[in-house]
């Protein structure tokens, strides 16, 4: 899974949403889902970045992807519904789902963590998830061959002192990816659900996370993409709610 050699094809005429499309991560997951074919629905709050995104995909001749400005912490169910039937319209189905967007929220003990500030993390980092994937169900189930990939961590499968809200949303991730993985596993098997762990990388939450870490020890967002191929594409087929990991165990 690591060493997956993708075909430059994998992902031809499939339609694939990322959350968090804008920075990090989900930046670089969308354009190597985009060079690899798929129609990309790029997913975020920050406009400016989304169309960054769609820019430079549209600059390498890769398909044409769609952007969603969407903010987790305050958007409505009604919004969530809205996109589904707007997705319906114009593409009819979803093939794969990359949870991605989150936040850290406070590095601090329990007894001093702000209550608003956990509501905020809660509500981008579990419940919006939850509240998406309801409303994609629908569509993934149209589609012959879906993915859906939630983004773990491992604080939010062995918790932490003071990593607070992160650590519980996380913990909250693997229970909706297990639940989902249990529950879309019917006749049909074409969804498969699986949590992935990035592990450290170099992105703007890390080093908020870890301000003394020398970045340069972790890799770049690139390394880790032939596992976020794998479980998008059809070579992933029958891997369903797994606890994985996007780096090699040292």
């Amino acid at each position: 899974m690591h060493d997956y050699q993708a075909p430059a094809d994998l992902l031809k005429d499939r339609i694939v949403m990322v959350t968090g499309a804008g920075s990090g991560i989900g930046r670089v997951a969308a354009k190597t889902y985009a060079a690899h074919g798929a129609t990309v629905i790029l997913v975020g709050r920050t406009v400016a970045k989304l169309e960054e995104v769609y820019d430079e995909i549209e600059a390498a001749g890769h398909p044409q992807a769609a952007i969603v400005p969407m903010n987790f912490e305050g958007a409505a169910i009604k919004e969530y519904e809205e996109l589904a039937m707007t997705l319906e319209e114009n593409f009819g189905r979803l093939d794969g789902l990359l949870h991605n967007a989150g936040i850290l929220g406070s590095r601090s003990p329990v007894e001093l963590y702000d209550p608003d500030v956990w509501n905020k993390v809660m509500q981008v980092n579990a419940i919006a998830p939850f509240v998406l994937s309801r409303a994609m169900i629908p569509l993934l189930r149209k589609s012959d061959d879906a993915s859906m990939i939630f983004t773990s961590s491992g604080v939010g499968r062995q918790a932490r002192a003071y990593w607070g809200a992160y650590a519980v949303s996380k913990f909250a991730v693997e229970g909706l990816s297990q639940l989902l993985a249990d529950e879309l596993d019917d006749t049909r098997h074409n969804i498969r659900v699986n949590s992935l762990n990035p592990g450290a990388t170099r992105t703007n939450m890390r080093v908020l996370a870890y301000p003394a870490e020398n970045p340069n020890q972790n890799p770049d967002p690139e390394a880790l993409m032939p596992v976020y191929l794998y479980l998008m594409g059809k070579d992933s087929q029958g891997v369903n709610g797994q606890k994985l990991d996007a780096q090699p165990k040292q």
